[in-house]
């Protein structure tokens, strides 16, 4: 797989985590808490394949074989950064919701 293809996909994946992850607060908040962990488990699920995407560039730059880093990269790591923080921080608001009710 090309780099570019890669580096796309982790864009996409991360941006479907992050939106995965802000629908699940918005379910929890209705208290729909089923729907809220299927969302979960979907962007835990985009965020496990992104990271195994970011493990094969990272084993081609240890082999020596890495393309230049670019601007499109390192959007990419930003895009999967944040996806994985917002992550983070669904859960423990979620958690927060359930003790609540």
């Amino acid at each position: 797989m090309e780099q570019e293809q890669i580096i796309m996909q982790l864009i996409s994946q991360g941006g479907s985590a992050w939106s995965e992850s802000i629908a699940a607060i918005r379910k929890a908040r209705s208290q729909d808490y089923q729907a809220s962990e299927k969302l979960l488990k979907k962007a835990h699920d985009d965020l496990l394949a992104a990271h195994n995407l970011q493990t094969k560039l990272l084993q081609k730059e240890i082999n020596g074989s890495a393309e230049r880093p670019s601007l499109l990269m390192v959007h990419a790591q930003d895009h999967l950064m944040n996806a994985m923080t917002v992550n983070d921080l669904a859960k423990e608001l979620i958690a927060i919701l359930k003790e609540r009710n």
